[in-house]
């Protein structure tokens, strides 16, 4: 059964590390009670009244009251002795008044500066530059005035007296001007109004470490409470009830989500019609039915937010975070959700809403993707966490430069393993990569998914590069041993019946000639070893980009001319093998055939695999090599222009 302390004078009470949850403290007196460390989920303390009993204010009114006195007394001190001293006899006599006028000015300097840029960082710059400005004019001036002053020590007493009473008023005013802001909430003074919150929470309810989940302090005094983390523990605050709070700025509330004024605010008022919030942290905040029609959350964190039943009408999210947010029955007609962040723990039900836009300025159109897309049309019931539903419940992977068969088919076996229920939703070509929709369980965890995808992805490509790099090198091997056996035993007969075979691309054209050409290889060895055929293929290459030139495309010569300049680049490529030349410049021939007939879908589907033949091609050369740097420029155009 919950504790009831409804209504009871708890003042000074210890209630420190019990668990009192759900107890009831609606109305009663916890001033000075301590609760560090205690479990006060969903506790009630509406209209209680928080903060410091009297014996512990009278503390504070004499420690400040003390330290008040110390620190003015030093200052104006201070202000005398070194004003009296630069205006004494003995220092105008040997090095003028300069040093003395100096300090006045400087003193003034750093009254103005504080009382214009507050205590900040800016001000001590400010102040900085001042004083070496100030401690060189007066070394010059010293300099410059020595024996100076003799004589004129007479008005010196009179003018230190008059500047140290000058400095004693300008203090006190300096002092009276700094509370007055602190009290208005300036945050220019920000540091003051820190030292003063946690000076005041001395003796006052202490709430640090405690675990105030869902609590609720609806109309309650919480002046001088203290809400910082413990030394043990830090202090939770999800989803507590702030409404009408009074005071709550006068508390001690470390970095929280209430250090902000802004979000402190909204808490307590629950009105935030048309404010913006850029970038503000609502983390784990209470905000059920606020009204936040037509506010700007530009990235604003609302992850673990309690949204339900809140206005959000025609409200920007762009960039918002609202991963585990509850949603449950907010108004979402007319907002802006571009790029917002939900994830499948992101609560979307009986959501209200007949339409959203998914652009927060119009595109070049003038469109701001309406959804739905029809502006006559407008979500029913449900509708929109259907349309949402389908976010949440997909991972989208981007496969880099085109699928690799066998790499995704281990991939998918992978997934398909490990998530029994996943399934592919979709595969789009964007320019040269592929991105591949799965559809998954709701409360998969996506990054997993996409990790365990990747890597299996990975390793299988890997192993499939090596494998064809190893037997391309094993055919090297065995070539060259056949040829160095012909050279022993007798090479010119191994020579006259050498045959090299190369598929030719008319294969895929049912042409009635022979599917390969032969060349035959008599006499000498050729001194240039296996470049004896490119001259014939660069040749064939050649004719075969004449050709498109003369269609009258217009993508067909800008298809010819980057042929050309590809051609070019395999022909200068000095780190390239002649055999890969050789095998590079008959992909290029069937790019250029493929792109005289665009309408044949086989002779697309070879001009694909080429395109994948010369990246294959590329891949083992150092990414600083010419052709490779070509290749990332005339593969996308090539790719493009033929609508691969």
């Amino acid at each position: 059964m919950p504790s009831d302390f409804s209504g009871q004078n708890l003042r000074g009470r210890s209630f420190k590390g019990q668990d009192l949850s759900i107890a009831d403290f609606s109305g009663a007196d916890i001033r000075g009670a301590n609760f560090t460390n205690a479990t006060l989920k969903e506790a009630n303390f509406a209209k209680a009244k928080a903060g410091v009993q009297r014996r512990w204010l009278i503390i504070q009114l004499v420690l400040s009251f003390v330290f008040s006195v110390v620190l003015n007394f030093a200052s104006v001190l201070l202000n005398a002795y070194f004003t009296a001293y630069f205006f004494s006899e003995a220092w105008t006599k040997d090095y003028g008044y300069s040093a003395g006028i100096l300090l006045l000015l400087l003193t003034a300097t750093t009254f103005f500066v504080i009382a214009r840029q507050g205590l900040t960082t800016k001000a001590v710059g400010t102040l900085a530059i001042a004083i070496a400005i100030a401690v060189a004019v007066a070394v010059a001036g010293a300099v410059a005035g020595a024996g100076a002053g003799a004589g004129a020590g007479a008005g010196a007493g009179a003018g230190a007296v008059a500047g140290a009473g000058a400095g004693a008023v300008a203090v006190l005013l300096l002092t009276f001007y700094i509370a007055w802001r602190v009290r208005k909430g300036d945050d220019k003074f920000a540091l003051a109004r820190s030292f003063g919150i946690a000076f005041g929470a001395l003796g006052g309810t202490s709430f640090c470490g405690a675990d105030l989940t869902k609590a609720n302090f609806t109309g309650a005094m919480l002046k001088s409470s203290n809400f910082h983390d413990s030394k043990k523990k830090p202090t939770i605050l999800t989803h507590i009830c702030w409404n009408d709070a009074k005071h709550l700025d006068r508390a001690r509330v470390g970095d929280s989500i209430l250090s902000n004024a802004a979000v402190r605010e909204l808490l307590i008022t629950r009105i935030g019609y048309k404010k913006p919030y850029v970038r503000a942290n609502f983390r784990d905040a209470n905000l059920s039915g606020v009204n936040l029609n037509e506010a700007i959350l530009n990235g604003a964190d609302l992850s673990g937010a309690n949204l339900q039943r809140a206005d959000l009408r025609e409200e920007i999210l762009t960039e918002a975070l609202l991963v585990g947010a509850d949603l449950t029955g907010a108004a979402l007609t007319g907002a802006c959700l571009q790029d917002w962040n939900i994830d499948s723990h992101t609560t979307l039900t009986d959501v209200d809403c007949q339409y959203v836009f998914l652009l927060e300025k119009p595109n070049k159109f003038g469109s701001r993707d309406r959804r739905p897309h029809d502006p006559n049309k407008l979500f029913q019931p449900g509708d929109f966490e259907k349309f949402f539903k389908e976010v949440l419940d997909t991972v989208q992977i981007l496969i880099r430069d085109g699928i690799n068969p066998e790499a995704f088919k281990t991939a998918l076996q992978t997934i398909q393993e490990k998530y029994p229920d996943a399934a592919i939703k979709g595969i789009e070509k964007q320019d040269q990569d592929v991105l591949l929709t799965l559809q998954v369980p709701d409360g998969t965890d996506k990054g997993e998914v996409e990790q365990n995808w990747e890597a299996s992805y990975q390793t299988r490509l890997a192993a499939v590069k090596n494998a064809a790099l190893l037997e391309a090198e094993q055919r090297h091997s065995q070539d060259l041993k056949a040829i160095t056996l012909a050279t022993v035993s007798n090479l010119g007969t191994f020579l006259s019946n050498l045959t090299i075979n190369t598929i030719a691309e008319s294969k895929s054209m049912n042409d009635s000639t022979d599917s390969s050409r032969n060349l035959t290889v008599g006499g000498n060895l050729n001194t240039t070893g296996s470049t004896f055929n490119l001259g014939e293929i660069n040749g064939n290459v050649t004719n075969t980009i004449n050709q498109l030139q003369t269609s009258d495309r217009p993508e067909a010569t800008q298809l010819a001319d980057l042929l050309k300049q590809l051609q070019d680049a395999i022909n200068a490529e000095p780190a390239l093998q002649p055999d890969d030349k050789t095998e590079a410049l008959e992909q290029v021939s069937t790019i250029a055939k493929a792109a005289q007939t665009p309408q044949d879908s086989t002779l697309k589907k070879l001009a694909n695999t080429s395109i994948k033949v010369i990246k294959g091609t590329i891949a083992v050369l150092p990414s600083t090599a010419t052709l490779v740097k070509a290749c990332s420029e005339l593969l996308p155009a090539i790719v493009h222009l033929l609508g691969l």
